[in-house]
């Protein structure tokens, strides 16, 4: 069994697997096939004997997702596209990180902001001042209460649309398999389906974290201006990330307890939207990204596994450009 706690992520039409020294993915190329890439884990950040300190793990991981995460999100969408015979350019991508970036901030950081204060100070204020009494605790409160329902109603909303079921089906996927390693079974499909699609390391249950602990760090501008609030919220975010993550460690380290098991259950229940039973060849993929991840650490796959074929993808260019496709 590998000691390294592995992660990873979806991708469209592929899994991304963080190991010890590497990030690996595996993509369903449009004829068909499975392609395959790695990328060192070599920045100053996963150099540094100080990116393995508590908290400060925290803010890599963060990296990783924000930049590692995206790029290899980017460069899946090129391979998908490739069968269309559409790449996007490096102009296009980065007005895709912004507007992202953006739209990230305002609609889960300061609309439930404005909303709250709207709520309080506006037209419903009437209504709502025997609750509120002047007190602004309540309407920090009010603000993480419309926090969360925005989060879970975003996800609920895309969830709809077929494409992202499909990478929610992936999700599902790269959950199941780091399972099966971690229980040291072999990585086939029959195996891998014996796990459930929800893992207790999973990127959305630590937004719901991020979110909860965001409601006690925020606490600490209640009452202030409304531009001293948004700086402070955006000053608190990598903070709030560094804790989160720690307090997600410690809730996937001791799950076996039933009180830690009832506190992070919502987490759980909130992986019933983000992942989805996925078919044979998704799992397939997930596979093969994790035995990826697997050789670039010096590790091997348990005893048993059957990694599919697949053969290497070239990119080229810091976006992620499609340079070539070979075979190994």
């Amino acid at each position: 069994m590998a000691r390294f706690t592995y992660g990873g992520q979806a991708l469209i039409e592929g899994v991304l697997m963080r190991g010890r020294s590497a990030v690996a993915v595996a993509m369903r190329h449009p004829d068909g096939s499975i392609v395959t890439a790695t990328e060192g884990l070599d920045s100053p950040l996963h150099r540094s004997r100080y990116g393995r300190w508590p908290f400060v793990r925290g803010l890599v991981v963060l990296y990783d997702t924000l930049v590692v995460g995206f790029r290899w999100l980017t460069r899946s969408a090129n391979v998908a596209a490739s069968g269309e015979g559409v790449e996007l350019g490096r102009g296009s991508v980065a007005i895709m990180i912004i507007v992202a970036i953006g739209l990230g901030v305002g609609i889960f950081l300061l609309l439930p902001l404005l909303l709250a204060q709207l709520t309080i100070r506006g037209p419903l204020a009437g209504l709502l001042d025997p609750l509120a009494g002047g007190n602004p605790v309540v309407e920090h409160l009010l603000e993480g209460v419309l926090r969360l329902l925005i989060f879970v109603g975003y996800l609920f909303l895309i969830s709809r649309a077929a494409d992202v079921r499909r990478v929610f089906q992936y999700h599902g996927a790269e959950h199941m398999t780091i399972h099966a390693l971690e229980n040291g079974d072999p990585l086939v499909p029959a195996a891998i389906r014996r796990y459930p699609t929800a893992h207790p390391r999973c990127g959305t249950e630590f937004i719901l974290v991020v979110v909860v602990v965001s409601i006690v760090a925020f606490s600490l501008l209640a009452g202030q201006s409304l531009l001293v609030s948004i700086a402070g919220r955006v000053a608190l975010i990598p903070v709030i990330a560094a804790v989160s993550y720690e307090l997600l460690r410690f809730g996937a380290r001791n799950r076996a307890n039933a009180l830690v098991r009832a506190v992070f259950m919502p987490g759980i229940w909130l992986q019933m939207i983000t992942t989805r039973q996925p078919d044979d060849g998704m799992v397939e993929v997930a596979i093969v990204s994790m035995s990826e991840a697997l050789a670039a650490d010096g590790e091997t796959v348990p005893e048993g596994s059957v990694v599919p074929a697949s053969r290497r993808y070239v990119f080229g260019g810091p976006l992620g450009a499609v340079a070539d496709a070979s075979a190994e």
